[in-house]
């Protein structure tokens, strides 16, 4: 069963998962952050799919520990038309155990080009999730679940399309 939750979205609402699955299944996916170009494309080649999503009655929540802001700017950019949540200091992300701190010679490389993480996501930690998918099934159930440490392999459009039908 899935772990309940209330993120704020892009938009400063709050959103709560469960009040979110009582409208049908949910795919949920943790993602690193808009300065990320593997969790834009993942997220522009969901985008594509959302009408077959929807069609199915479904509905697609993305979460990242990025500030509110750099959500909005990642949702206006890439034309997201689902939820981007922000998870401050990835709470959410480590009740499904996916939060993990940034080893300190990637933090080294990610400050070497510019990238302050814990300023970018608005905390002192410098916390990443690992890159996930899950179906959730109205009854707040994960029925199918990717998660890859490489952060460079993403569910694809096709697989997610396929477990959902399952549902």
């Amino acid at each position: 069963k899935v772990v309940d939750f209330k993120l704020t979205n892009a938009l400063g609402r709050d959103v709560i998962l469960f009040e979110e699955l009582a409208k049908g299944p949910v795919i949920l996916v943790f993602y690193r952050g808009g300065w990320c170009p593997f969790c834009n494309m993942q997220l522009k080649a969901y985008q594509q799919i959302l009408p077959e999503i929807q069609a199915i009655g479904a509905q697609l929540i993305a979460i990242s520990p990025q500030k509110p802001d750099h959500s909005l700017s990642l949702q206006e950019k890439e034309e997201l038309e689902f939820q981007v949540l922000s998870d401050p200091n990835g709470l959410v992300t480590a009740k499904y155990n996916l939060l993990f701190d940034v080893p300190q010679g990637v933090r080294e490389v990610m400050e070497g080009i510019g990238l302050d993480l814990a300023e970018y996501n608005n905390t002192s930690k410098w916390v990443l999730p690992v890159p996930a998918t899950f179906m959730i099934d109205e009854s707040a159930i994960i029925r199918s679940s990717y998660v890859n440490p490489n952060f460079m392999q993403r569910q694809s459009p096709e697989e997610i399309l396929r477990e959902l039908k399952k549902l």
